[in-house]
């Protein structure tokens, strides 16, 4: 027979909460919560909201990456409003008409495509996109990598960028795009990896490296992972559930090499 227990600690998750922005530990008044966590649900719930519905400034995202020295090519998938696109998952995965004439007018023979596309967090792109590309470019120069002009699509899902990456001829296509927002992370930015990409793929096909952000998984490190699975997959000829992330060795001896800032 055990002995007698000991009663947990009132705070015994005060130091769990202060590493996480999770909610855990909310404490309560009565049978409900405290009024201060009501507030923050509401308000985090109304930032995911804007997250979704604040309107998309692709010319914002342009000129940062035209700071970089990188050329962009805008386009839109066959949603033609905001409304359209949260209703018709299809027609945000179809580039329109206009926009697939472009793209091919400028096919070439190119390693990789970037598609930067707003998906369900315009947020996350506004904040995150450029720094990221800026983190990844050393890394494909290294890799001797010739790179597509940077496609920014408005109104665009993950599968877009199969249609764009065929359209412009790329070996493999990156989709860099606003993740579904959570309760404490509107501005999450997710990449998703395709090699030779063409309409009519599905998931099982793309790698993924999701929540990147400041509070989440940084640029850096997530620039070097990136890297590391587009090297791999052009040595194997393969994205998806068959290339497994194995890039933790790597990181460490990258972090030693000075390629990424020690954590």
């Amino acid at each position: 027979m055990s002995g007698p227990q000991t009663p947990p600690a009132p705070n015994r998750f005060a130091e769990l909460a202060r590493l996480t922005p999770a909610r855990i530990a909310l404490g309560r008044a009565g049978a409900s919560l405290p009024m201060r966590e009501v507030l923050r649900f509401g308000l985090a719930h109304a930032q995911a909201r804007d997250a979704v519905h604040t309107p998309f400034r692709p010319e914002e995202v342009a000129a940062a990456l035209a700071r970089l020295g990188v050329e962009t090519l805008p386009v839109e998938s066959a949603a033609r409003s905001r409304a359209d696109y949260l209703r018709r998952p299809d027609w945000g995965r179809s580039l329109s008409p206009q926009s697939l004439a472009a793209l091919q007018a400028r096919q070439g023979r190119f390693d990789l495509a970037i598609v930067i596309a707003d998906g369900l967090s315009s947020t996350a792109v506004h904040q995150n996109a450029a720094p990221l590309v800026e983190a990844l470019l050393p890394h494909l120069r290294r890799q001797t990598l010739t790179l597509a002009p940077v496609v920014i699509a408005s109104q665009a899902r993950v599968a877009l960028g199969d249609a764009a990456g065929q359209a412009l001829g790329a070996r493999m296509v990156l989709v860099l795009i606003g993740e579904r927002p959570g309760l404490s992370s509107p501005d999450s930015l997710g990449a998703y990896l395709t090699f030779a990409p063409r309409i009519g793929l599905t998931d099982e096909a793309r790698n993924c490296i999701s929540n990147i952000r400041p509070g989440g998984l940084d640029f850096a490190e997530a620039a070097f992972r990136l890297a590391w699975l587009i090297d791999q997959g052009f040595r194997r000829s393969l994205t998806g559930v068959k290339l497994k992330d194995e890039s933790d060795a790597a990181l460490e001896a990258g972090a030693a090499a000075g390629l990424i800032p020690k954590g």
